[in-house]
């Protein structure tokens, strides 16, 4: 595996022996800045490996609080420490506001800090302010999960923007997937910044239901619809908003009313425009349970316990294959199409006419959502993290070895 760097002029491009060659033999500092419940999930793995190897790299890890009631958990379950709380979300805040505050606070975090390369995973507001305010400080940026793209800049927004500039502003670029980085190459990144890694969520996911036992309150929405194919439904993308959510969620509704043995779970989200809809179409039901957002590993063995998922997630299009579970695809495009090629997720688009005749597809005899479980995870097999953090360390001059155990 090649670690040289060239084409100096690459934005983030920083002279290694600079680095490497600190006296005294300070550890080499290692910056994560995240801000949202799936960064939270993704680093966590990263995270751990890097903290095995704390003779020669510490880890520094910054929040920005871009998610509260929804990040905190996670960052409890995963024991992660925080080094600093940016504490940057405020009500109906808009995106550059959001933007704004986190790079101001930044600035300091950074003078103090001084770290040798900054880790950002994915495509958030959060994500996209980290890697600029990386490249305004001249320090290098790693990017996880790099490579999705939906060709589409509206869709989902700002996620697609954010993701594309991401890329413009970092030096090493951690591709998930085969695909991923023939789209960055096709973009004109070097091909020895980029290193095919898998996506740490697997890593994650794995660990959480090693872990999970079914909860008493799991356990009894399990009980209450014992014997039902089970729909899980999360849906809260801003593009899925107004008429189309209505639509969907009526398309939903119809089609359980008219199978007796379905039942549908929804956690709905928090958000306002997802939480009126969810009680406009799909209230007073016997077979329709709309729930308080779960604990993520509730969720996860939940999944477990699915007949069927449908969602506008990016998330769960890389949760249902590490799972084995069949997913509809409330969305227009994706920047997964592993999970479409596989064969384990179908992409509806915006017509709920046709999000009813593939709901009716999945539940007739010998259907594609049957063999799901024994197609091979197109995201990784679950060392994701550990291949991350050996690279980090690889970059950095570190002996990669320290991260290995046993």
């Amino acid at each position: 595996m090649s670690t040289s760097i060239s084409n100096t002029n690459r934005p983030g491009w920083f002279d290694m022996s600079k680095t490497a060659n600190r006296a005294g033999g300070i550890a080499l500092k290692v910056m994560t800045i995240f801000g949202t419940r799936p960064e939270a999930i993704k680093l966590a793995p990263v995270i751990r490996e890097l903290e095995m190897a704390a003779k020669q790299v510490r880890t520094v890890n910054v929040t920005s609080a871009q998610h509260t009631d929804l990040l905190y958990p996670f960052i409890r379950l995963f024991d992660i420490r925080i080094d600093h709380d940016l504490r940057a979300m405020r009500p109906n805040q808009t995106p550059n506001q959001l933007c704004s505050r986190v790079l101001n606070a930044l600035d300091s975090v950074l003078r103090q800090e001084r770290p040798d390369i900054i880790l950002v995973q994915g495509d958030t507001t959060t994500a996209m302010a980290g890697a600029l305010a990386g490249f305004h400080s001249k320090v290098p940026v790693a990017h996880v999960e790099a490579g999705l793209r939906s060709h589409n800049v509206q869709s989902p927004y700002p996620e697609e923007m954010n993701r594309r500039m991401i890329t413009s502003l970092a030096t090493y670029h951690f591709a998930a997937t085969a695909s991923n980085r023939a789209t960055l190459l096709d973009e004109g990144i070097a091909d020895e910044n980029i290193f095919v890694t898998g996506n740490p969520v697997v890593d994650s996911l794995k660990t959480i239901l090693k872990l999970s036992p079914v909860t008493p309150a799991l356990e009894a929405l399990l009980s209450l619809t014992n014997g039902q194919r089970r729909i899980i439904l999360t849906t809260h993308r801003r593009e899925s908003f107004g008429a189309t959510m209505d639509d969907n969620l009526r398309a939903i509704r119809s089609f359980v009313e008219s199978r007796k043995d379905v039942a549908l779970i929804f956690p709905v989200h928090p958000n306002p425009s997802v939480a009126s809809a969810a009680r406009k179409v799909l209230s007073d039901h016997p077979r329709i349970h709309l729930i308080q957002p779960l604990a993520y590993n509730d969720f996860l063995v939940l999944m477990t316990r699915a007949w069927l998922i449908v969602s506008d997630s990016g998330g769960l299009q890389e949760e249902c294959p590490t799972l084995g579970k069949p997913l509809l695809v409330l969305r227009e495009n994706t920047e997964r199409p592993e999970a479409i090629e596989s064969g384990i997720a179908r992409l509806v688009g915006g017509n709920p006419e046709r999000l009813a005749a593939m709901l009716e597809e999945a539940y007739s005899d010998g259907s594609w959502a049957n063999e799901v479980k024994e197609i091979e995870n197109p995201f990784g097999a679950g060392d994701s993290g550990k291949q991350i953090a050996e690279i980090i360390c690889d970059l950095l001059n570190a002996p990669a070895r320290a991260l290995k155990v046993g």
